[in-house]
């Protein structure tokens, strides 16, 4: 299974916010900037988790982003679930298959989506950025780049 790109982008946000020692606030603009990525499509990411209620927002001069909770309580398989929006990987209704009903595919495929979401479910966020990531964000925090970070702080 491959993630969409919000996802991703989704993910990167978190991870990136979980460091909280800092003076001024994230923006989406520092965001975008520290990964490379399109603040246009940031500003749908995190409008969308900020109404789930993973962030806050504050806007204005000053204004910024933060989580609304601990990194320890945002569990990966709940957030991907949301972010991805997939319940099935396979819809054997539409359109119309001619082995539905006789078919274990679709069963297997079931299968191998809980098995996936179940694994990511025992991790957390925290979990997520522990070391060497969480310095790795510290770094990007640290740093005030006006283009591309290294590749070692990129997602490969």
């Amino acid at each position: 299974m491959q993630l969409t790109h919000f996802t991703d982008l989704g993910l990167r946000v978190l991870m990136y916010l979980s460091h909280q020692d800092r003076d001024t606030p994230v923006t989406i603009s520092e965001i975008a900037e520290r990964f490379a990525v399109s603040r246009h499509h940031l500003v749908k990411v995190v409008h969308f988790m900020a109404q789930h209620g993973w962030l806050i927002t504050t806007r204005g001069k000053g204004g910024g982003l933060a989580l609304s909770n601990p990194a320890s309580t945002y569990r990966l398989g709940s957030v991907i679930r949301v972010l991805e929006n997939v319940t099935e990987l396979i819809d054997c209704a539409e359109p119309p298959c001619a082995l539905r009903g006789q078919c274990q595919l679709k069963s297997l495929m079931d299968q191998a989506l809980d098995a996936f979401f179940g694994v990511l479910d025992r991790y957390t966020l925290a979990d997520a950025v522990a070391s060497p990531t969480g310095e790795a964000i510290v770094t990007l925090h640290r740093m005030g780049w006006t283009s591309r970070p290294p590749a070692a702080l990129t997602r490969g």
